[in-house]
């Protein structure tokens, strides 16, 4: 009895440790499923956020005058008049007309740089279209530049406004122009300077004593001169932070601090200079005042991003935010993104071109591989006789779908460029090169889709009768279709995704114009999603970061739906024995 107990227990204390260990299990797995959504949530997330700014785009609408004098310089009204106009010089002069103090060659060029002169070709194309604009005014509506747009979209300067105290006298010079307060007005921005100067000042100074460390102890002469060299430039750049802490010191603002705005009596002023009791400013005048010259309210308007640190001046902020406050400036969605090809100013780049370079390239990698690599399958699994030779191909294959994708694009350059004579940058080269590199893929796939089918469909069909080959195409290849489909499906879309053999065949050009959607767009320059993304992540501009993030989801959309289509194939045509 005690034997028997002992044995029962035994076996309990086994079953239950039989039953922890699945239950373990099943928590491993509930939690690799939870990690695996949680980064895939997090990727996701992060795309979405990093391309929010890209779906909209900042336009200012200006009243242009069509002056038959700049845009129909021959005065007959053809054709060929009209596209000879300075349509740039009329969105210049709409927009100087918004600023009329603006007329020295620096501001001017300031002026101009807030949108880009390639819209003057949209104006030209409206005017080419209606003839009857010439001689009127019209509402024309362009892109800001994207500096410009991702300020409006609080993406590239930190600012706050803060009300003035006093009264504030506004006393005109020759050169600049000095506000005068009833008492100390820029103490407390003064002091906010002082407190980052002296931030600035420690940890220049501390880079300076570890650089004369490094160079003592380092024995290379070449190293410790350069470590000198940056102990002297920290030493320097601390000693002027120091200068400007002293309080009884007149503050001067340079690029590398914040920059302080007022706006008062309808103007807007730009200090360079705030006097050493902070009861008055030495500044420049950005907007006109439409006062008398003294303002009970004034407005302190603090940039704290240094001017250094940002791509957009002091004035273009002013005029950009003066326009917005007229209601020229409206946040819209940005088409453009969908409608243009790429270019080299961020407001006016977008994905259509890359899109039907992709879809022209995957159109002809498709007619290749999938018919191709369904014979191949059919024909090894069904009729080759299994002999060394067909080893040695079903090897082969099996090697090729393990081969990186570098090594097709080399292959084609080779073969099809260098040999053949064929385009570079064409979607027909850059199809042939996937779809060499699609062929293992397809051919593998539709084995196992082959395989799948039961062996009695084709005993059946052979003893009613049928051929051979009618048994494989009249049953076996019906039932297979829908593994042969999802695998084709699979296959294309990993090969719309590729980027490196693309690159080999030079689809990373510069496309400002999408390739037709006709019989000669396969041969004409084009580029694909992926190496479109690839392109505009090496851009130096920071709007094209929202742009490659909104580009990757377009190519994400793609991807979902091909294996959205795969899936409703294998489920529309599957069959169950």
């Amino acid at each position: 009895m005690t034997e028997a107990r002992t044995i029962r227990d035994a076996v309990e204390a086994r079953l239950a440790r039989r039953h922890r260990a699945e239950r373990r299990f099943q928590l491993y797995g509930l939690g690799a499923i939870v990690l695996a959504v949680a980064f895939l949530v997090l990727l996701i997330g992060s795309i979405l956020y990093q391309s929010v700014p890209a779906f909209t785009a900042h336009e200012v609408t200006l009243e242009v005058e069509l002056d038959p004098a700049l845009v129909d310089p021959r005065g007959d009204g053809s054709e060929a008049s009209l596209r000879r106009g300075s349509y740039n010089t009329v969105i210049q002069n709409a927009l100087q007309a918004q600023f009329p103090d603006v007329d020295e060659r620096s501001e001017l060029r300031e002026l101009f740089g807030l949108y880009s002169a390639v819209n003057a070709a949209r104006l030209l194309n409206t005017v080419v279209d209606q003839p009857e604009l010439v001689g009127a005014r019209y509402a024309f509506s362009f892109p800001i530049s994207d500096d410009a747009d991702l300020y409006l979209k609080g993406r590239t300067v930190d600012e706050r406004r803060a009300a003035g105290d006093g009264m504030l006298t506004i006393i005109p010079s020759e050169a600049d122009v000095t506000l005068r307060a009833d008492s100390p007005a820029f103490q407390p921005f003064a002091d906010a300077i002082r407190a980052e100067a002296a931030a600035w000042a420690d940890a220049a100074e501390a880079r300076a004593a570890a650089s004369w460390r490094s160079a003592q102890e380092t024995i290379d002469a070449d190293t410790r001169e350069v470590l000198e060299a940056e102990a002297e430039r920290a030493g320097a750049l601390a000693e002027r932070l120091r200068s400007r802490l002293a309080p009884d010191q007149a503050l001067v603002l340079d690029a590398q601090a914040p920059s302080f705005l007022v706006e008062a009596d309808g103007g807007v002023f730009r200090v360079r200079q705030i006097s050493a009791d902070r009861t008055s400013a030495l500044a420049e005048t950005v907007i006109a005042p439409a006062g008398t010259g003294a303002a009970e309210r004034w407005t302190a308007w603090v940039l704290e991003t240094p001017a250094a640190a940002r791509l957009i001046t002091d004035r273009q902020l002013v005029w950009v935010r003066a326009l917005a406050d007229r209601g020229l400036i409206e946040n819209r969605f940005n088409t453009r993104l969908f409608t243009n090809a790429d270019s080299r100013e961020p407001e006016l780049a977008g994905v259509m071109g890359a899109l039907t370079g992709s879809i022209l390239t995957v159109l002809v990698t498709m007619l290749l591989a999938v018919p191709i690599g369904v014979g191949a399958a059919i024909y090894l699994e069904e009729f080759a006789p299994k002999n060394r030779l067909t080893q040695i191909i079903e090897v082969n294959i099996n090697n090729l779908a393990a081969v990186p994708s570098i090594v097709f694009g080399l292959l084609g350059l080779a073969v099809f460029i260098n040999a053949f004579g064929l385009p570079r940058s064409a979607p027909l080269v850059g199809g042939m090169v996937l779809a060499l590199m699609t062929l293992p893929t397809v051919i593998i796939s539709s084995r196992a889709a082959l395989k799948a089918v039961p062996p009695s469909i084709r005993e059946a069909a052979l003893g009613v009768g049928a051929s051979k080959t009618q048994a494989v195409f009249h049953h076996v290849l019906p039932l297979a279709a829908p593994g042969i489909l999802t695998g084709s499906i699979i296959g294309l879309a990993q090969a719309l995704g590729e980027t490196a053999p693309l690159l080999m065949i030079g689809m990373v050009a510069f496309i400002a114009d999408p390739p037709s959607l006709g019989f000669s767009g396969f041969t004409e320059p084009a580029t694909v999603m992926p190496v479109q993304i690839f392109i505009w992540s090496s851009s130096a501009e920071r709007a094209f970061e929202a742009r490659t993030a909104a580009a990757i989801l377009v190519l994400l959309g793609l991807m979902i739906l091909f294996n959205a289509v795969a899936i409703y194939l294998r489920r529309r045509f599957e069959r169950r024995w």
